[in-house]
């Protein structure tokens, strides 16, 4: 039952290829441990977690730890967007994007052209 209320987070998981899963329930509390690539990722989740649950869920206890905290996550350009659109969706500001391009000199030499497929690093701020 529990199981069933989670599934959402269960999938978002599995979508977003969350290594070392495990889902138990015990006492009515759904247990679900794994490791996330970025720690943007980790945050999904548990955006996840709280759209389900509320704000502290007692029905669920999630131990999701973070492959590599180097970075706040890895963006792979698609068509048509721009650092300002990138900033936008991992920050909630555009005017971020200053802090994508200083992070990315090594493959963009300037803020406005960036081209599909590209992998960009998304930094810690």
């Amino acid at each position: 039952m529990i199981k069933a209320k989670y599934q959402g987070v269960l999938d978002l998981g599995e979508q977003l290829n969350i290594q070392n899963g495990d889902v138990s329930e015990k006492d009515g509390v759904l247990q679900v441990k794994g490791t996330a690539a970025t720690q943007y990722d980790k945050n999904l989740i548990w955006d996840k977690i709280k759209e389900i649950g509320g704000d502290e869920p007692a029905d669920i206890m999630a131990d999701i730890k973070v492959e590599d905290e180097s970075v706040y996550a890895r963006h792979t350009v698609s068509s048509g967007e721009t650092l300002g659109k990138i900033a936008k969706q991992y920050y909630g500001d555009a005017m971020k994007y200053k802090e994508i391009f200083a992070a990315n000199t090594d493959i963009l030499k300037n803020p406005d052209v960036i081209h599909p497929d590209q992998e960009l690093v998304i930094p810690n701020l």
